[in-house]
């Protein structure tokens, strides 16, 4: 989704052009492919991340490779393209499941030679993306009911516009709170090991102008305890047909935490990223993936990461762990939270939008694109 501020992932007459969100909240730097393996290594790389995000990333970038290729692709050409971005982010069932949907299309369109079958799928790709911010949105709808005015709300990692094609999910659900005036706050946990709530959604709340304060990790549990935190909103990378929830680290013990002290739960799921194929996260450990960093990725950011968040910097090293304008409060990438943790406990909804299909080296620009 473009706006004024910046946009996540836009497609550009072949072009692929996306946010470099690992040099967020410092710089904003955006970043051009016009070969799909590209695209793939910004995934991998975390140049793009977040589950619906990913899958548009996949999409457009199948578009691009079959748009590379100098005549139709034979359908071993494709499965090859495919299987490149079936390897790069393994929780994120909105990438199967976007990888699937431009397979479809592919079987539906190739027989038609080489310009409709680049037409076709560059369309798909870009249904993908649109529908995409349609669902988030409508999710926000949703979502915006449940959240009295007033309310504190605790998110956690980065489930904003960054992390989809644009409003974002369970900032999708924030977002439109504020929009209808409800005068909400939110707090951010910072979420080690990569900091996407001190980098990332932090960054996304002070460019809306909503309050936020951030904390540590460790702090969740402190501040429920002193009634400052009215309800907990979340995303999800892949949703078993239980109501299992595999989500980044911290987010199992948010929940844990919420049902301890009474606090309604929220996972903003587009349908998109639930899997009817996983009947439960207990019988399937393969969710439980190491960090996927590549090696010392991450590590130019120790120093700023061990001093503590509330203590005074200079502009630029404070900018280095998280963006000026918000209040500050004082090892793997993914944990499973499972449907019964909160039952009996705590008020747990799912906040679910449909869309209609359900069943190189990268350039650096010096400015936004226009």
């Amino acid at each position: 989704m473009k706006s004024a501020a910046f946009f996540t992932i836009d497609w550009r007459e072949g072009v692929v052009v996306m946010i470099d969100q690992r040099a967020l909240p410092t710089r904003e730097v955006y970043r051009s492919y016009t070969d799909y393996r590209g695209v793939a290594r910004a995934i991998t790389d975390m140049v793009i991340r977040g589950a619906p995000a990913i899958g548009v990333a996949a999409a457009m970038g199948i578009a691009l490779g079959v748009r590379q290729l100098k005549r139709s692709a034979e359908p071993a050409v494709f499965a090859r393209i495919c299987q490149v971005f079936a390897a790069t982010r393994p929780t994120a069932v909105n990438l199967f499941w976007a990888i699937d949907r431009m397979r479809r299309r592919y079987e539906k369109v190739r027989a038609k030679g080489r310009d409709t079958l680049i037409e076709a799928l560059e369309q798909e790709a870009l249904k993908i993306y649109q529908e995409d911010i349609t669902a988030n949105q409508r999710i926000g709808r949703h979502g915006a009911k449940l959240i009295s005015k007033g309310a504190t709300v605790l998110t956690h990692c980065n489930a904003g516009a960054l992390a989809t094609a644009g409003y974002g999910t369970a900032l999708g659900v924030i977002r439109a709170a504020w929009e209808q005036g409800k005068n909400i706050s939110v707090f951010v946990p910072e979420t080690r090991p990569y900091l996407q709530g001190a980098r990332l959604t932090a960054w996304e709340l002070v460019r809306e102008g909503i309050p936020a304060t951030l904390i540590t990790d460790n702090m969740i549990g402190h501040f429920m305890q002193k009634g400052a935190i009215d309800c907990v909103v979340v995303g999800t990378d892949r949703t078993a047909a239980n109501g299992d929830v595999a989500n980044k680290i911290g987010t199992y013990t948010s929940a844990v935490l919420a049902g301890r002290h009474k606090l309604p739960f929220y996972v903003a799921a587009p349908t998109t990223s639930i899997d009817l194929d996983c009947p439960s996260h207990q019988e399937n450990d393969d969710v439980h993936v190491p960090d996927l960093r590549q090696p010392g990725q991450g590590q130019e950011r120790q120093r700023q990461r061990d001093r503590p968040i509330g203590q005074h910097a200079d502009y630029e090293e404070q900018l280095s762990v998280h963006p000026v304008g918000h209040d500050a409060a004082g090892e793997g990438e993914y944990k499973v939270g499972y449907a019964e943790d909160a039952d009996g406990q705590t008020e747990r909804r799912f906040l679910a939008g449909e869309v209609k299909d359900q069943p190189a080296d990268a350039e650096e620009l010096d400015a936004l694109p226009e």
